[in-house]
């Protein structure tokens, strides 16, 4: 039963770095503010989700193990940071948003209508 376990918490763990090496890589390409933030808040989100769910994986799975209360107390705050990073990295990524465009910062058009061009 540990190995199986083990295993699952190291996919989750590696999922959780494949979004966060996304996010990155979304931070360094995407062109204005607007497009990297939507990048680096989904991405990051999803990492940090499913980093911390291998780390509930990990404690619950030693609690059910060794029924020490410390492993129980590790997936409850887990959670507990889990929910709240879901909550703030999406209310922040909107304020900051908000705050740019009030400031004068639009985002880089876009839109490419070839269709339009074509009936010239």
């Amino acid at each position: 039963m540990p190995g199986i376990l083990d295993l699952v918490t190291y996919v989750l763990l590696g999922i959780g770095i494949l979004f966060n090496a996304l996010g990155i890589i979304g931070l360094l390409r995407f062109p204005d503010l607007y497009t990297r933030m939507h990048a680096t808040t989904k991405a990051t989100t999803f990492g940090s989700i499913f980093t911390s769910l291998a780390v509930i994986v990990y404690g619950l799975g030693l609690f059910i193990g060794n029924n020490d209360s410390q492993y129980l107390t590790l997936a409850i705050h887990a959670f507990l940071a889990m929910a709240m990073l879901a909550f703030t990295n999406a209310v922040s990524a909107h304020a900051l948003a908000r705050a740019a465009h009030k400031s004068g910062q639009f985002p880089t058009p876009a839109v490419c209508d070839r269709l339009a061009e074509a009936k010239l």
